[in-house]
């Protein structure tokens, strides 16, 4: 896998005549003859004033524009609009359409990640990118959708990426892209015997207070290759004796389970880092991103051998199908995995909460500004007495390590805040409590696990710096006999202001 890659080799020299001085808009209807129809849709979807103007709530906008023949071939392919008249007099969808290709965020192509983009569409949705390289070409590729075709068009409000066809908007679940795709069959199969559909069937918008997932899927190709050629095959090889698949406790239902981790995923979001991931099932999954590539369960079975020039290499890790992969649909993402992926005894590894399980922080981290959270029963991790909790996302300014964070500011009140962490593989751990520690305003605290008191006060006054407030706190070690959740609790001895990016767990 090449993390680092860049497809600067697409055309990005303007064919048309410079750009700087004409807004997004402007450029489109300076090259009307190329964007007719887009534009029409735009203006339909009433953004050609968006696209002409600044972004009040950030640093311009990103436009991936589909031209004329990228917009007959859209229309030609849809099921439900047979000409571009038809599209524009269905006014809700496209409201959704036009917005659905604006990001919310100006980026060129050599700061796109391998995964979604930082920031959502106008429509609030996230787009993903791959990095595709064939053997005479190498592009990036929108959604698995839509190749960048041209480049880096920059405007006074941004940028435009030609697109060689439009964008079609996420309609399908997890599952119901298993459906789609008979190369998924068994896997479907699977899903459907464990009665574990409702895990991966469902749609973040319609569905309140719902966390996102994200799915490891075996192709029918990979089942293959370790000779399944049926669901039958495949219980009889993970559960031969036991045919009650719906019971939780069955190794069948947790091989599928264990397909399925608590929480949104994009491949980059797996590089550099070498942790547990909290599954459906009864134990975590490993995934290793520290080196070239990125693995799953290392050094518990071996898959292939591979020998070159008389020396052996083994291949004892599954690793994903990354063209297939960063698949978006209305309950998480979806990856594809080159090996079977069973369950392996957990192993300890780094671990960093971030009060992502709750959905109400996910939610509200999709856009920047301060949060009050004042009805306690929205969240099922974090509780809280004695004062307010905010939520604060996307600070730019600020040293937090995803540049957001819980905030409390108790004046003179005492305050206590606890947070109910995932399952941990048991273990010893050195725990660090990252929070801003650069201000007189600052609480004085101390840190207790399951309700016991873990190294001494913690003074939020002093230790880090202007350049960087925000420290990571070691407060000593932790030792945890079972696999299970544990209870972070956070008490003000001296009141003040609390702002906790998170907690950590180091194997020790």
């Amino acid at each position: 896998m090449v993390i680092g890659f860049s497809c600067e080799d697409i055309e990005t020299e303007a064919s048309f005549q410079d750009t700087f001085d004409l807004s997004i808009f402007d450029y489109l209807m300076e090259n009307e003859e190329d964007f007719s129809s887009f534009i029409s849709i735009l203006k339909k979807g009433k953004i050609d004033k968006t696209l002409s103007s600044l972004n009040p709530h950030g640093d311009g906008y990103t436009l991936f524009a589909p031209d004329n023949e990228a917009i007959n071939r859209f229309i030609n392919e849809s099921d439900q609009f047979s000409s571009l008249s038809d599209l524009l007099n269905d006014t809700e969808y496209v409201n959704a359409f036009s917005r659905y290709h604006v990001l919310n965020m100006r980026v060129r192509t050599n700061e796109f990640p391998f995964g979604a983009f930082p920031q959502p569409t106008l429509s609030n949705d996230f787009l993903t990118v791959s990095f595709i390289n064939e053997a005479d070409s190498s592009y990036y590729k929108i959604n698995n959708q839509a190749a960048v075709t041209k480049a880096n068009k920059e405007t006074l409000n941004g940028y435009v990426h030609h697109i060689e066809t439009a964008l079609k908007p996420i309609t399908s679940t997890s599952y119901q892209l298993l459906e789609q795709n008979p190369a998924l069959s068994i896997f479907k199969e699977a899903v459907d015997l464990t009665g574990l559909r409702p895990v991966v069937d469902f749609d973040l918008k319609q569905l309140e207070n719902s966390t996102p997932v994200t799915l490891l899927v075996e192709p029918n190709s990979v089942f293959q290759k370790a000779g399944i050629n049926s669901i039958q095959d495949l219980t009889s090889l993970i559960s031969p004796d036991n045919k009650n698949f719906t019971d939780p406790s069955n190794p069948f239902y947790n091989y599928v389970a264990y397909h399925v981790l608590q929480g949104r995923f994009y491949v980059d979001d797996f590089v550099d880092n070498n942790t547990n991931y909290t599954t459906f099932s009864d134990i975590p999954l490993n995934v290793n991103g520290l080196g070239l590539d990125i693995v799953i369960n290392r050094g518990t079975e071996v898959f292939d051998t591979i020998v070159y020039q008389g020396d052996s290499t083994f291949i004892n890790y599954a690793t994903f199908l990354y063209d297939e992969s960063n698949v978006i649909s209305k309950s998480g993402v979806i990856h594809h995995v080159d090996h079977l992926v069973k369950q392996q005894k957990p192993i300890r590894a780094l671990a960093t909460y971030m009060f992502y399980e709750e959905p109400v922080i996910n939610t509200f981290s999709l856009e920047s500004g301060t949060y009050l959270i004042e009805n306690q029963d929205l969240l099922k991790r974090i509780s809280w007495t004695g004062v307010d909790l905010y939520y604060v996302a996307k600070d730019e300014g600020s040293s937090a390590d995803r540049k957001d964070y819980l905030m409390i500011n108790s004046g003179s009140s005492i305050f206590s805040i606890s947070y109910t962490i995932p399952k941990i593989v048991q273990g010893r751990y050195q725990v660090i409590f990252r929070a801003h520690s650069y201000s007189s305003s600052n609480a004085v605290v101390e840190v207790f696990i399951d309700g016991k008191k873990l190294g001494s006060m913690v003074d939020l006054t002093s230790g880090g710096s202007a350049q960087s407030p925000f420290q990571g706190i070691v407060l000593g070690t932790s030792e945890f006999k079972n696999y299970k959740e544990h209870k972070v609790e956070i008490r003000s001895l001296i009141p003040g202001r609390l702002l906790w990016d998170y907690i950590q767990f180091k194997p020790y």
